[in-house]
């Protein structure tokens, strides 16, 4: 089992930036694909990146690709995600997740941290 959470979120007004943290405990990342995904009440969960867990290659979706930078930092069990330039419609509860190696599916979800722009 590995147990995420999320912090960093807050209030930040537009062009603003802020740094989410993912910590995994229970056991190391280091084997773990990590993502972040962000949702909207009434809407979809959209993906936002996602980092390779054997040579950490990286991954954007389209609405964050040369604003937001997803690290890792496996000696700390943590992930990080740095979200530069902020848009009113960045604002959204941003989660961060877990999959073994390359399996498809993401088997475990942080509980979530909100993150507001204001304009």
């Amino acid at each position: 089992q590995v147990h995420l959470v999320e912090s960093g979120g807050g209030w930040v007004q537009a062009g603003g930036s802020l740094r989410l943290s993912c910590a995994a405990s229970g056991r190391t990342i280091s084997t773990y694909t990590v993502g972040w995904f962000r949702q909207v009440p009434g809407k979809e969960r959209e993906f936002c990146a996602a980092i390779s867990w054997n040579d950490s290659i990286t991954f954007y979706g389209d609405s964050v690709k040369g604003r937001f930078t997803i690290t890792r930092d496996n000696a700390k069990n943590t992930v990080y995600l740095q979200m530069n330039s902020l848009k009113p419609e960045d604002t959204a509860v941003y989660y961060c997740a877990a999959r073994f190696r390359d399996y498809p599916k993401w088997d475990y979800w942080g509980q979530g941290t909100q993150v507001t722009v204001s304009s």
